[in-house]
């Protein structure tokens, strides 16, 4: 197939969804388009892999400036600031002239709410130029951004947050209930973001459930492995994360006010390390306790994992796949989350990972698995075969190869249908 795959960022393996996806279908023979934004030289070194591949990358600048100038032109009206803060002309018209030129597209893949206006302007104009033979249009939402948004509202640690989230939830969930149906095909990565899709339609709209499907994420499984090098420090936990987003800041802040002190109170020595990239201000502060540690950016996160002796995913409030918890579990590392996470995942609370529903609980389950390094492994392992079997990028890449086929037959039916 011929494959025109727009991602408003650089896909990377911070950005693991993306880059994957669009490497492994190369790898799979497909003629891969790649049309992404760049925000700084240094990202640019992240497309290496994907054009050694055989990708075929058009990556343009994306400045801060114009972020803010697309907010404030849509300000007034009902569009969601998410769906046009990385609308770049350039890159629309880059991917108009690839798509519908000689040997025209069979897809059109737009990845995420900040890139569904790039299929909406193609889908203005491709009409006249391929009558018949259009493309067809996938949209891979990841999450329900409405859904997210409903949470953070409420539960988000930041007063800016709660505020941004509470102007931008009504025009977000309008905007979604409509571009479901702008879409050939529409991919999320949880059930529960899919039900969540399907909940907010509008009466007056026909949602058919077949349309949307569950892509869910997967794990580098020989990047990310079981090692016997490394010893665990059998007194550490770790969390993990883009620590930039709202959700993991307000997981870190909790957790440590809400549950570490009911752990210290029966063991003291206990250690956490925040491990992630741009922690902002309010989790720095908390390296001044000698006990926490926060890294920042590094170059491997796996050696954070591989010496510690839990992971955990304290989630409050989140959307999708935690691909955190997929990496500690691949990595043979015991993982401790909340309902919000595991409801994304086929895992079985109890067998494959520990799921708890509140503070002690949580502190319970980090104090019994400390006590019981066979526990650790148990668990370790279960998650390790857990990921194995559900989370493979080639089978993964696989099913959106199905997910292909069906954009393509139900484009090339509606064409007809509108021809008689």
């Amino acid at each position: 197939m011929k494959i025109c795959i727009v991602v408003p960022y650089i896909p990377s393996l911070i950005r693991v969804r993306s880059y994957h996806l669009v490497r492994g279908l190369a790898h799979r023979g497909h003629e891969v388009k790649l049309f992404t934004l760049f925000t700084n030289a240094r990202e640019l070194e992240d497309l290496a892999p994907l054009s050694a591949a055989g990708v075929q990358v058009n990556a343009f600048p994306m400045v801060k400036s114009k972020s803010l100038l697309n907010c404030i032109e849509v300000l007034p009206g009902q569009v969601p600031l998410q769906a046009v803060y990385s609308f770049q002309p350039e890159l629309a018209e880059c991917l108009r002239t690839s798509a519908v030129g000689s040997g025209p597209a069979d897809i059109v893949h737009i990845e995420h709410l900040r890139g569904a206006k790039y299929g909406l302007e193609f889908l203005n104009g491709r009409t006249p130029q391929l009558p018949g033979k259009s493309p067809a249009l996938v949209w891979d939402a990841v999450d329900n951004i409405s859904h997210l948004f409903s949470q953070a509202s409420n539960h988000s640690s930041s007063l800016a947050s709660r505020l941004l989230t509470r102007f931008e939830l009504p025009r977000t969930r309008r905007f979604e209930n409509w571009l479901f149906h702008q879409f050939d095909q529409v991919l999320v990565t949880s059930p529960s973001d899919r039900e969540a899709f399907l909940a907010t339609q509008s009466d007056s709209l026909e949602a058919p459930r077949e349309k949307i499907h569950v892509l869910p994420n997967g794990v580098d499984l020989d990047y990310f492995h079981l090692d016997a090098v490394h010893e665990r420090e059998p007194r550490t936990l770790v969390i993990s994360g883009k620590m930039s987003y709202h959700a993991n800041v307000s997981m870190v802040l909790q957790f440590v006010s809400k549950t570490l002190p009911l752990i210290w109170e029966k063991r003291p020595g206990v250690r956490l390390v925040v491990v992630g990239k741009d922690p902002p201000p309010a989790l720095r502060r908390l390296a001044q306790d000698p006990r926490i540690t926060v890294t920042g950016t590094v170059a491997d996160i796996r050696p954070y994992l591989w010496n510690s002796a839990v992971s955990i995913a304290p989630l409050v409030y989140g959307a999708g796949i935690q691909n955190k918890v997929l990496e500690a579990m691949a990595c043979g590392i015991p993982v401790i989350t909340t309902p919000q996470a595991a409801s994304a995942l086929q895992a079985i609370p109890g067998d494959d990972l520990l799921v708890a529903g509140d503070y002690p609980s949580l502190a319970h389950h980090v104090l019994t698995l400390l006590e019981a390094p066979d526990r650790q492994r148990q668990f370790g392992l279960a998650g390790r075969r857990y990921v194995e079997r559900f989370h493979r990028w080639d089978h993964i890449i696989g099913g959106l190869e199905e997910i292909y086929g069906k954009a393509i037959w139900s484009r090339q039916h509606h064409a007809r249908t509108t021809a008689h």
